[in-house]
């Protein structure tokens, strides 16, 4: 119970912080691969995210039905953070069920941080998405993203991912 009460606190500062600034967009760097924190498990949560996006394209159901948390929550667009409304905010049900239908080339990771609180860690930084179907202009775009894990029984477990910019279309 703890956990989730120090999850929630952290949340609601990052949407703080996210909401001061709201027409500031990320400055746009070359990818890097630092951490805030450097013990031995930001090398593993960084590990478990590369292996969780190549999951996303691959469509690998069964890999992340494991690795998904029971209350998961993936908040698509960034509408949120000046009081108007997300794209849409999938549940663990309806994020497996659209990565089924494999809609993504790729998802790469860069510019990702890690903050470390225990068994609970906070992941911020951006990906870069091309799509299989979508019309011409909107088959690649970015998202700048915080997402929260929790190591339990040993295990980490995705429990959300929420989009802090994005998306943006190249």
């Amino acid at each position: 119970m703890r956990a989730r009460s120090v999850l929630m606190s952290l949340l609601v500062l990052a949407t703080t912080v996210s909401a001061q600034e709201p027409n500031r967009a990320p400055a746009k760097s070359a990818p890097e691969r630092t951490t805030i924190s450097t013990n031995a498990g930001t090398a593993e949560v960084l590990a478990f995210e590369r292996d969780m996006e190549a999951a996303v394209v691959r469509g690998d159901v069964g890999y992340l039905s494991r690795i998904l948390d029971a209350d998961f929550t993936f908040t698509h667009g960034d509408g949120w953070t000046t009081g108007g409304a997300p794209i849409r905010v999938d549940t663990r049900a309806s994020w497996l069920d659209a990565v089924a239908k494999q809609p993504y080339r790729s998802r790469d990771l860069d510019s990702v941080k890690v903050e470390m609180h225990g068994d609970i860690a906070i992941t911020y930084g951006r990906y870069v998405a091309k799509t299989r179907d979508a019309a011409a202009g909107r088959d690649r775009f970015t998202v700048w993203f915080e997402r929260v894990y929790a190591r339990r029984n040993g295990q980490w477990q995705y429990l959300s991912h929420r989009t802090v910019h994005g998306p943006t279309y190249e």
